[in-house]
């Protein structure tokens, strides 16, 4: 069975980084299935997901490796097309990914116990995001 559900979330831009793992355990056990696996999508070309050690230092950490990585302060030839000045943000999505699989026994997500599923908007500006969620199992 496959069952495929939506959240909402309002973004602040700027290398914003969401623990959104309560989100999707809310979702799974809103649902039938027992067993099996969760994709979980961002929609968008600016935005990414990932799991990590959701605490404070290491939210910065990582904040400071996408500033070393992929810089803001830099001429990207997407900004020269638009204007719109967040080539930045569209390599940064795309070196991390817009989806993962995380597999789910007896209604719970099989993390690690410091892993939680993060959603983090590199874009330059606020935003409104879409996380799709879709269930596979028994």
């Amino acid at each position: 069975m496959i069952i495929t559900k939506r959240i909402s979330f309002r973004t602040k831009g700027n290398c914003d980084i969401i623990d959104i793992t309560g989100d999707v355990t809310g979702e799974l056990s809103g649902c039938e299935l027992a067993v099996g696996t969760v994709t979980i999508f961002v929609a968008g070309s600016t935005a990414g997901l990932s799991t990590i050690e959701y605490e404070p230092g290491l939210v910065v950490d990582l904040k400071n490796a996408w500033q070393r990585l992929v810089p803001t302060n830099i001429g990207y030839d997407h900004d020269s097309r638009w204007g719109d000045g967040n080539g930045f943000a569209h390599i940064r999505a795309c070196l991390l990914g817009s989806s993962l699989v995380v597999p789910f026994q007896d209604k719970h997500l099989l993390l690690g116990t410091w892993q939680q599923i993060v959603l983090v908007d590199f874009d330059n500006r606020p935003r409104s995001r879409q996380v799709i969620l879709q269930f596979m199992g028994d």
